[in-house]
């Protein structure tokens, strides 16, 4: 039974795979996007009995190579995150019928829907991959598809840099990968995933190598810059699947390598829990000042997986201290997290790109009064937004409240360091939580309330039923998976001390009900509507309203020491004496730290060896010979042919 239904999301995508690419219509467009929706109610039935009863599926082995078999698997690990998949895709396919069809080129719509399918496909044999050889190569097929996805509108310039960065650190991260594996292989002398019982000392070079390709996928910081550029040049629908899902396979590939090792060192879990952290904070302070709305998305995803990898972190110390209950607390409070990141930052996107569709722009200042004009997206968004914010009864605040009780448990630990350190671990999530609350007032406030900013947001009209019915299905899951949170990690298995939301939810309901009637019945005088009170000026105009930048602008000038913030001053005067001013123009430029300290010098060194490479490609058959020849003797010294 559980085969068949793997069977069968299987065949259904490869099916959303193939067709479009033999028959170019609508139809066929929606077919495919029929065909990924068809997967996802599989992959829930799968997913969701493996979870509930334990039983594990039992796949055939593929021969591949000699001494290497292809081999399937599906315990619960991997079943959380293939429901996480199950979870997202309906959203997207349904969005997504519509949403293609803006696309100006036939062909590339019939592409946009193949490739869908394919990345979708190829996250899910990711998961499923049973031993590294199979893990590598859908790994590389997710990698190729998404790529590809990013690329769609090749001419623009813009495409072609997110592109090639994308490329540049994905091709990092599987070399890093590749090592990792390589260096498992040679102490177990097996290419399948399994137990790793050898002392940690031995597996530090396949963690570290393992660390940091997944982190590189993933986007912890300082290897996150791919994201900011490749979030806003692909397709929303492509960027709710990237977000959403395939930063959350890299997680689950650390997991997968992490949950093997029953000694780890605590040194890994001080180094997981310092990236993480580093991730959130710098994550949300570079999305505060962000003025492109799918830019500032990518850097809250980047937030979000900082706080995925702190919990990770956590488990790996409480297991190192013996606190066994504290390991399996932050553990699910990490894949839970991850599971609901996936919910409202799909959610998210899509109501992104919903707007930007309609109003023709990515800059957040030049929204403002969508609530009136797309009162649909603007609700969807706002959900999205208190989920993402962590607002109490979300499923963001069940996440997180279950990584703070971990915090606050941790005084168990006896090591006086270890405890100051979680300490401050412990203040810089709370920071990051208060600053991601201020991030989603900002983007919701400035983008749906007040007046338009723009002829294009006054213009902007609701979009199409295929794209409100599309992320309201993230939307309805993001409520109802806070409200029955604990009934879910239950369900799941996961018997832990957790606060019954449903009934939190129902008290609160019920005193938000008695205060509305008491104070309806003690109104004396009818309700008066009215302007806002605009200092004398008899109507309000868009440049009296809060901007993006002057929102952000006390958080960037507290954080300076991080933006490196500079403050140009541009003035024009009417004499030279400089007494009459005429016009002018404040700028406030922001050092982009990791881009230039980080990513350009390296750049640079690579630049200048190929260069002086290329000048031994002289077109001379002589000159080749001799470097044939030499190779050949250096790989007899390397291999000990000598001896």
């Amino acid at each position: 039974m559980l085969e068949a239904l793997m069977y069968g999301a299987i065949a259904a995508l490869i099916s959303g795979t193939v067709l479009p690419l033999l028959y170019r219509s609508k139809n066929t467009r929606k077919t495919a996007f029929g065909f990924s929706l068809i997967s996802s109610v599989l992959l829930l039935g799968f997913a969701g009995t493996v979870l509930y009863t334990g039983k594990e599926p039992v796949f055939p082995v593929i021969g591949f190579l000699p001494g290497l078999d292809f081999t399937l698997t599906a315990d619960r690990l991997a079943a959380g995150f293939i429901l996480l998949i199950a979870a997202v895709v309906p959203g997207v396919s349904v969005y997504s019928v519509e949403y293609v069809e803006h696309v100006k080129s036939e062909a590339r719509k019939n592409l946009q829907a193949a490739l869908t399918n394919l990345f979708i496909l190829a996250m899910l044999m990711v998961i499923l991959a049973g031993n590294m050889v199979g893990f590598l190569i859908f790994w590389e097929i997710m990698s190729l598809s998404s790529l590809l996805l990013v690329l769609h509108d090749y001419s623009s310039e813009e495409n072609k840099k997110a592109g090639f960065f994308y490329f540049v650190m994905t091709s990092i991260s599987t070399a890093f990968l590749f090592l990792g594996f390589i260096s498992l292989f040679r102490l177990t002398g097996s290419a399948d995933f399994g137990p790793l019982e050898y002392p940690a000392a031995d597996l530090a070079l396949p963690f570290l190598s393992l660390f940091i390709g997944f982190g590189v996928k993933a986007g912890l910081v300082p290897f996150h810059k791919w994201l900011p550029y490749a979030h806003p040049a692909a397709p929303s629908n492509v960027s709710a699947l990237m977000s959403g899902v395939m930063l959350k396979v890299a997680v689950y590939g650390f997991l997968r390598f992490l949950l093997s090792i029953s000694a780890p060192e605590l040194w890994w879990g001080v180094l997981i829990i310092t990236a993480g952290s580093l991730s959130a904070l710098f994550g949300v302070i570079y999305a505060l000042k962000e003025n492109d709305i799918k830019r500032l998305l990518a850097y809250s995803s980047i937030e979000n997986i900082g706080i995925i990898f702190t919990g990770i972190g956590l488990y790996v110390i409480f297991k190192v201290e013996g606190l066994e209950s504290l390991a399996l607390l932050s553990l699910v409070g990490a894949c839970f997290h991850a599971f609901n990141h996936a919910l409202f930052k799909s959610l998210l996107f899509l109501c992104a790109g919903s707007v930007v569709h309609t109003t023709g722009t990515r800059k957040i200042e030049a929204f403002g009064g969508l609530v009136k004009s797309m009162p649909v997206t603007s609700a969807l968004f706002m959900i999205g937004s208190v989920s993402i914010a962590a607002l109490p009864l979300t499923n963001g605040f069940a996440g997180e409240l279950l990584l703070y009780q971990a915090f606050f448990q941790s005084f168990a630990v006896t090591d006086p360091l270890l405890t100051v350190f979680l300490i401050i671990a412990l203040s810089s999530f709370a920071l990051t939580g208060a600053l991601a609350a201020a991030l989603f007032v900002k983007l919701f406030g400035i983008t749906c309330l007040a007046i338009p900013r723009s002829e294009k947001s006054r213009l902007a009209e609701e979009v199409r039923k295929p794209m409100l019915t599309g992320p309201a299905v993230p939307a309805a899951l993001c409520i109802l998976t806070g409200l029955f949170s604990k009934q879910l990690l239950s369900l799941a298995g996961w018997e832990i001390e957790f606060p019954d939301m449903l009934l939190l939810g129902l008290l609160l309901g019920l005193i938000y009900a008695a205060l509305f009637l008491i104070i309806r019945s003690k109104e004396t005088s009818p309700a008066r509507i009215s302007e806002t009170w605009g200092c004398g000026i008899p109507t309000l105009a868009p440049y009296m309203e809060y901007s993006s930048a002057g929102f952000s602008e006390p958080l960037v000038m507290i954080f300076k020491s991080v933006y490196r913030t500079k403050i140009v001053n541009r003035a024009e005067y009417f004499d030279k004496q400089e007494s009459l001013f005429k016009k002018g123009k404040v700028e406030i430029r922001l050092l982009r730290f990791f881009e230039e300290y980080l990513y350009i010098p390296p750049a640079r060194v690579i630049d200048s060896f190929s260069k002086y490479v290329s000048k031994l490609q002289n077109g001379k058959l002589d000159s080749y010979v001799l470097y044939a020849f030499l190779a050949v003797i250096v790989l007899i010294i390397a291999t000990g042919g000598f001896v």
